[in-house]
């Protein structure tokens, strides 16, 4: 099983297992992430799943949809690493992957 490390924005972290073929978000809603609010229940119809994605994982991921491209536009602060949890499939390549919550979900 993936390991997963959810970082808060203030830095406190979380390490949780996460199961192959689940989402990002699901996992996050699995083991009560803070932070990972997730109001439409992943169907990338909002951004209150939105996380930034360490760097080192970027390459490893899907590129951004066409539908996930407009909702990142509502969040505060979008950066190159801003992702929506619910547009990311958990891997076993992605195993040690780090994410951070922004201070607020809109």
């Amino acid at each position: 099983m993936p390991s997963i490390t959810f970082l808060d924005h203030g830095g406190a972290a979380r390490t949780v297992s996460a199961e192959a073929g689940c989402s990002l978000m699901e996992v996050a809603r699995m083991n009560d992430i803070p932070g990972i609010d997730a109001d439409c229940g992943g169907m990338c119809a909002c951004a209150t799943c939105h996380v930034y994605v360490d760097e080192a994982f970027l390459a490893r991921l899907n590129p951004r949809t066409d539908s996930e491209e407009p909702m990142l536009e509502f969040v505060d602060d979008m950066r190159e690493t801003s992702r929506l949890a619910c547009q990311i499939e958990v891997t076993d390549e992605l195993d040690g992957l780090r994410v951070t919550t922004p201070a607020s979900q809109k």
